[in-house]
């Protein structure tokens, strides 16, 4: 789900609030207090969500336990299909967040919402794949993207769990935050009607491509989703500047872990 270039990680999901100061961590725990520092400061992004008041789900037990000689892969059934995804401790990219438990439950639970039969899908920061695979069994045309080091992994993900099944036939990219948009993915010959991501905030120094790509991909007619686990202030002002440019919406928010899926589209002059 990160497409920010990162240095390996030293064991199987390092702790990422290991960088994490005394105010974000208060923010955590106070992010729904009117009281919060943190939100207080970011108020009037808040002010340009959506009034509906968004849904409070818990990410359900889609994994499914099992005996495997292979430490690494994780069993999921979503759209009633089992989907075995292969994880690597090398990478953020290579660990399934649970931004992305999140986004693909949701997608499974409204179809009708979100209808994907025949869409265009990107998804940016893909990861392991997850999302993009749940996308496809949902009948959509998927790209899905990340760094170059993350691929290898991705492809393997993606071709294991759709080659048998009758669906569009998914497509891996490389796409790296705001490099080479315009050369790799020309708006004269490339528009999505969904843009997924999950899980791509977080401490980086890429939230300002991140941004800048978000806005390029999303044109009129598109819709963003983005599901993200908010731990740090980073997160929230992250947030205040999607809201700034896009009409955004809190869908849904997931509070034993953290999550919140927002959905935004592009502003109508």
């Amino acid at each position: 789900m990160i497409s920010a270039k990162q240095p390996p990680l030293p064991s199987k999901i390092q702790e990422v609030t290991d960088g994490q100061t005394e105010e974000d961590e208060t923010c955590e725990e106070q992010r729904d207090s009117e009281n919060c520092t943190c939100s207080s400061k970011h108020a009037s992004s808040t002010a340009e969500l959506g009034s509906d008041s968004p849904v409070t789900l818990k990410i359900l037990q889609n994994w499914v336990p099992r005996v495997s000689h292979y430490f690494d892969k994780e069993h999921y059934t979503y759209v009633g299909h089992q989907i075995v995804i292969q994880e690597s401790i090398e990478h953020f990219g290579a660990v399934v967040w649970p931004g992305a438990l999140a986004l693909s439950q949701y997608l499974e639970s409204n179809q009708e919402q979100f209808n994907l039969k025949d869409k265009k899908v990107l998804e940016i920061g893909a990861g392991t794949g997850l999302v993009s695979i749940v996308a496809c069994i949902l009948g959509a045309y998927v790209t899905a993207t990340d760094l170059p080091e993350v691929l290898e992994n991705l492809s393997y993900n993606i071709s294991r769990n759709t080659q048998n099944m009758n669906m569009h036939k998914p497509e891996v990219r490389k796409l790296v935050w705001g490099e080479g948009l315009n050369e790799d993915f020309p708006v004269s010959t490339y528009h999505y009607d969904f843009i997924l991501a999950t899980d791509v905030v977080y401490h980086h120094t890429a939230l300002d491509p991140l941004l800048a790509t978000m806005v390029y991909f999303c044109k009129p007619g598109t819709v963003l989703l983005w599901a993200n686990k908010f731990r740090f202030t980073t997160d929230y002002e992250f947030l205040e500047k999607l809201c700034n440019i896009f009409n955004t919406t809190i869908l849904a928010e997931f509070p034993e872990s953290n999550v919140k899926l927002l959905k935004a589209t592009v502003r109508e002059n």
